[in-house]
């Protein structure tokens, strides 16, 4: 089967913004492959440390994504920024219920260098990543936006760009400066100085 054209997600996306179900029946087996993919990856950065299989992590995205009748979805870059972010929530509140189960138990692990350099050859807790966002985001939306798409949504930069309506060379700028926060963020963490007042 060849890749589907991101113009062809495109225009089933906005067919089935428009209430046509039989473009979402055709959209389903194009979007799913590529959910499919974006949750494999999640998994081999967590070195399969946890239960949660990839299946189960799509499935969950997907049902949530179908589900979201409201959205009028814009583009194939759209429809995948929604996806990453679902991803991530559904990872971390994961990884926080493994973790409140356990008692402190073992967080679960992802290498940032693999999609992110966020931080050079090192994992870090998912829910420590989490948090670091979290406070991006009050500093800089857009910055918190686009480590999600870029890290947890596995776009590319000119992907990043369109669903956010930004330039490629902005997108590269901030990614850029929103790595080395957050490296610098997750360093202060793991020394245990924590970073609560985000400067």
């Amino acid at each position: 089967m060849t890749e589907p054209s991101s113009h062809e997600i495109t225009q089933l996306l906005l067919a089935w913004s428009d209430g046509d179900q039989s473009a979402l029946e055709r959209l389903t087996p194009l979007v799913y492959a590529e959910l499919h993919k974006l949750a494999k990856r999640h998994m081999r950065r967590d070195g399969g440390n946890h239960t949660l299989q990839a299946t189960a992590l799509v499935n969950e995205a997907y049902l949530r994504l179908i589900d979201a009748q409201s959205v009028h979805w814009q583009n194939r870059a759209h429809f995948f920024a929604v996806a990453a972010q679902l991803m991530r929530w559904i990872l971390v509140d994961f990884a926080r219920r493994r973790q409140y189960l356990k008692r402190g138990g073992v967080a679960l692990k992802v290498p940032l260098d693999e999609a992110a350099d966020v931080a050079q050859e090192r994992d870090t807790d998912l829910v420590a990543l989490d948090e670091a966002m979290t406070r991006l985001a009050r500093i800089d939306l857009r910055k918190s936006r686009i480590v999600e798409l870029r890290f947890f949504g596995g776009l590319s930069v000119e992907e990043t760009a369109e669903a956010l309506k930004i330039s490629p060379r902005t997108v590269t700028r901030e990614w850029g400066l929103a790595q080395a926060w957050l490296y610098r963020e997750l360093s202060r963490k793991e020394e245990g100085g924590g970073a609560e007042n985000g400067s």
